[in-house]
């Protein structure tokens, strides 16, 4: 079974977490991942944050920032006897929200890098929440924002435990209220930040954090809850720029962007599509964005949960991947890329399952669209294989059962890779295949594989093969078709291709 690599992983450098160094008089040696090595003097560019972060010292700390979903470390420091380091680098960093790792490994704090990255912070272990940052105006708003949360978010904790424990309706809905008098607080803090400072780094991740609210509060018909939802879908996005690059160094744009496509678009690959396009097109103007949001639709729907939704993926090959909108790609990840495309297009929801003329156990030609069913279940199968050591005699029990008697066949294909050997190397292969088919009595199938001289004359011809034209990388892997050989269902579990066949039959009204 080949592995579906993650698109992400393969776009996003994320670095490895240095390993704790003991506390010595001086830095013998530099983790790794750091910049402090560089002789760096002061100037217009780079970045200088002098740290005194009591009581480490003689220790190595570390900078890190979030990245989508990610969090990277981006710099390390050693601090020396009297709690002091600098973090410094020739470059600027990104902007967003970074945050100080202790020597364990755990975030001690956050702050803001902006345009301005000179700074000074002074920190104590036993106050996380009270830290002094000079030479940024975007971190004082950061810091009072910090102390609001770490006033307010205490109580909140404490009236959710209240409701959890409540005793009475009553006592519900006066926690409710508090809770909801609580949460109007935060946004009220967050919108003053926006009405004085709207240019400010905070407020453009506060319009990120902010869920709209739809002004229609009494939903007493269905109309009310379509009109409401439309409105949150409509502004969920409002104040959001997709080509601000700062958004992905935040731990919360990431979650937005999933919350959006799981409840406010609709699972079917045409709705995912032009919001996909949309957000592409929205980021283009900013590399690191574009590459990121790529990199993340294209890992979500190129192996997606809901079937269908593959065709995503095919239209950002189409529209990006195939136009060469991905220059940073290399050559191993395109190959990727274009072979998983190339695989896929064959295969789409609603279009006509490419012919395979194979041999069956007898040596005598078979042709899928030779096959006269209702339905027809493609099975690509491995009689070695552990896995399909169970699945296919719980295929058989699914037909025996109800199939056989709905008009459905089975095309059973063989794909050990000794099916395709020589003829006296073939027989071993052979006997074992047979020999199952027997054992199990998988009985009224078409048994079949691909020859040698089949293969070897795709391969001279170079013709795409049913691997490729199937996507089949595991075993096993089933197709539904429908009378016209179109592809209605694939590489569900076998339960899900009983209820669509009973659903498709509903809608035939059989």
């Amino acid at each position: 079974m080949r592995c579906i690599t993650c698109i992400i992983a393969l776009f996003v450098s994320t670095l490895v977490v240095a390993q704790t160094k003991k506390p010595a008089t001086k830095p013998a040696a530099k983790p790794a991942n750091s910049q402090n090595n560089l002789a760096v003097k002061k100037n217009a560019g780079g970045y200088e944050f002098e740290i005194n972060v009591t009581p480490y010292k003689n220790t190595w700390v570390y900078l890190g920032c979030y990245y989508g979903k990610y969090k990277n470390l981006v710099d390390s420091a050693f601090v020396d006897a009297n709690s002091r380091g600098v973090f410094r680098g020739k470059e600027k960093l990104p902007g967003g929200i970074y945050f100080f790792v202790t020597p364990q490994k755990s975030i001690l704090f956050e702050f803001l890098v902006d345009d301005v990255q000179r700074m000074k912070i002074v920190a104590d272990t036993t106050r996380p929440d009270d830290v002094v940052i000079t030479g940024s105006k975007e971190n004082e708003l950061f810091t009072q924002y910090t102390k609001f949360l770490a006033a307010k978010v205490p109580v909140m904790n404490q009236l959710q435990m209240a409701m959890r424990s409540a005793k009475s309706t009553a006592d519900s809905n006066a926690i409710r209220e508090q809770m909801i008098q609580a949460n109007n607080d935060m946004n009220k803090y967050r919108d003053n930040i926006g009405k004085q400072y709207p240019e400010s780094m905070l407020a453009q991740f506060f319009n990120c954090v902010r869920r709209p609210e739809s002004p229609i509060t009494t939903l007493k018909t269905r109309d009310d809850s379509v009109a409401a939802y439309r409105y949150v879908k409509d502004h969920f996005w409002d104040g959001v720029n997709f080509f601000d690059e700062r958004l992905l160094r935040t731990p919360f744009f990431d979650p937005k962007l999933e919350e959006y496509f799981k409840y406010y678009v609709s699972p079917e690959a045409d709705s995912i599509i032009p919001e996909v396009n949309y957000i592409l097109l929205s980021a283009r103007s900013n590399y690191e964005m574009f590459k990121y949001l790529l990199g993340r639709f294209t890992d979500k729907y190129v192996n997606p949960e809901v079937m269908g939704q593959d065709k995503v993926f095919i239209f950002l090959f189409n529209n990006f991947f195939s136009k060469g909108d991905t220059a940073w790609l290399s050559v191993k990840q395109r190959e990727f890329i274009f072979n998983r495309a190339y695989s896929l297009m064959a295969n789409q929801i609603g279009e006509a399952a490419a012919e395979m003329q194979l041999v069956d156990t007898a040596g005598k030609p078979q042709s899928l669209y030779g096959v006269n069913a209702s339905f027809t279940v493609v099975a690509f199968w491995d009689h070695t294989c552990g896995h399909c050591k169970e699945q296919i005699p719980q295929l058989d029990s699914f037909y025996q059962a109800r199939w056989r008697k709905l008009g459905v066949k089975i095309y059973a294909v063989n794909t050990n890779d000794k099916m395709h050997a020589a003829a006296d190397e073939l027989k071993p292969a052979m006997k074992e295949w047979v020999d199952f088919i027997k054992t199990k009595q998988l009985n009224g199938w078409y048994h079949v594989y691909q020859t040698k001289q089949q293969r070897d004359t795709e391969n001279k011809n170079q013709q795409a093969n049913y691997r490729q034209l199937y996507d089949v990388y595991q075993t096993p892997t089933f197709y539904l078709l429908d009378e016209q050989k179109r592809i209605i269902g694939k590489k569900l579990t076998l339960q899900q291709f009983d209820d669509l066949i009973s659903a498709k039959l509903k809608q035939q009204g059989k």
